[in-house]
């Protein structure tokens, strides 16, 4: 059974937006901040937002070249091989997914720092029920969920930067001082982690109404999230106190330093709402996307075959879906138990660094290798731009990597394991996948064989 194309641009653009809001971004934001002087934030911002278009120029090519829900594996694949294309894009999904226990963490802190009567992790448990659920019930209900989410928190966050200015006037100090190189190279490293799992919305290319509403979603979102991330962060740096400001800085929920020195209770609540409505879109449009990757993943004997399965009343790969919710509550009380949230942020930019790079990377491969193959899109400035993406974006990843020398050796110690999968696992699942398309096959050429003259006499003749 196949998906149904029901997507619109609208829900295209909210879930690649609600991909990248989460309240693990509001610690990103503050970390942006501290890397450089004044409140020059907003440059980093804005410069990790402009790399980020091209990357979506990149994936917009990609997509339009392979429009499938098998996603960045099926693009590495034409690229460069099988083998490679099964490890980077196992490897990404199971950083993506570890990225959420940062977010449950931070929503923790946000929680108790609300409601300290009540667990965090029993929100963490309900918030991932009702995306379930509305997963289960169908991507045309689960992405209306995501508009509203994702549009709501967008006008949450740009009118308390609003209030916030309006109530303490702009006082910038030294907007565009970077601290130097070093620190805008940093700031911007850590700053690609606000965009981090945009281009996850291209699994959703059976899904969608047009074949151009993808690529178009993606240059949307990217640039909404730009101006809105800016402002948020310039309000949160200039109009808190100065007594506060390293505070905020250092907090889990800087978020709700900021909310308090502006609206005090009210500020504190109007955030822990946005806290929630952006864990509620993350985990929702991470559902929709990776659900379907590790479908298309099933689907082509990389997973086993049970992740293929599809609801028949709501068009849903129920399974991908129910296996997210147990995986992804998993990860979030280690995380949470742990408390190595910070590691894991940079985890996150980091690889998406290198999948923006792989990604540029490939573009380049394809141009050459396929030169005749359809493209809807492609990136303009010819090689240029791809080949100024891997440079950029390879350098940015090494720049994260050293920044924490656990992030290497994780990222290493998990790409080994998604190696020896692949080495093991995939190709015994496919052997698996092609003896049951042989039985099938015979099964078939056996209800169409006619029957013998003989045989049909003895099986006609009377019996005593």
């Amino acid at each position: 059974m196949s998906l149904k194309r029901v997507l619109s641009l609208r829900t295209v653009v909210s879930t690649s937006a609600g991909l990248t809001f989460s309240t693990a971004c509001f610690v990103a934001a503050a970390q942006v901040a501290s890397y450089l002087a004044g409140d020059a934030a907003w440059l980093a911002i804005l410069v990790a937002g402009v790399l980020t278009l091209l990357t979506a120029a990149v994936f917009s090519e990609l997509n339009g070249m392979f429009p499938s829900a098998a996603g960045l594996r099926l693009y590495l694949s034409k690229a460069f091989g099988e083998k490679f294309s099964q490890v980077v894009s196992l490897l990404y999904m199971l950083v993506i997914t570890l990225v959420v226990g940062t977010e449950t963490y931070v929503l923790g802190h946000v929680l108790n720092y609300a409601i300290p009567a009540i667990s965090p992790l029993i929100w963490v448990v309900v918030m991932l029920v009702v995306a379930t659920a509305m997963n289960l019930r169908g991507v045309n209900i689960a992405g209306a969920f995501q508009d509203f989410f994702t549009y709501g928190l967008v006008a949450s966050l740009v009118i308390f930067a609003v209030v916030a200015f309006g109530r303490t006037g702009i006082h910038l100090q030294a907007p565009l001082a970077t601290n130097g190189l070093g620190g805008l190279f940093n700031a911007v490293a850590v700053g690609v982690f606000l965009f981090v799992g945009f281009e996850w919305v291209t699994p959703l290319a059976e899904e969608v109404t047009q074949g151009n509403v993808i690529p178009r979603g993606m240059f949307l979102a990217v640039g909404l999230l730009t101006v809105v991330y800016a402002l948020f962060t310039m309000a949160m740096t200039a109009t808190v106190p100065g007594a506060l400001r390293q505070t905020l800085l250092a907090s889990p929920t800087p978020h709700l330093v900021f909310g308090e020195a502006v609206l005090g209770r009210t500020g504190v609540w109007w955030m822990t709402l946005t806290s929630l409505a952006a864990s509620v879109t993350t985990f929702n449009a991470g559902l929709i996307t990776i659900s379907r990757f590790m479908y298309a993943s099933a689907r082509e004997a990389v997973l086993p075959k049970w992740f293929s399965q599809v609801n028949v009343r709501f068009a849903t790969p129920q399974n991908a879906i129910i296996s997210l919710f147990f995986v992804g509550l998993a990860v979030s009380a280690a995380v949470f138990f742990s408390g190595r949230y910070l590691t894991l942020v940079l985890m996150g930019s980091a690889m998406e660094s290198i999948i923006y790079a792989v990604g540029a990377w490939a573009v380049l491969t394809l141009r050459r290798r396929l030169p005749d193959q359809e493209r809807p899109f492609r990136a303009a400035g010819g090689n240029l731009l791809p080949a100024a993406a891997v440079i950029v974006f390879g350098v940015l990843a090494l720049g994260v990597m050293l920044q924490n020398l656990w992030v290497p050796v994780l990222l290493g110690l998990a790409a080994l394991a998604c190696y020896l999968y692949v080495l093991y696992a995939v190709p015994r699942l496919k052997a698996l996948q092609a003896a049951e398309r042989d039985a099938a096959r015979q099964a078939r050429a056996a209800r169409r064989r006619p029957v013998s003259t003989e045989a049909a006499a003895a099986a006609d003749a009377p019996t005593d």
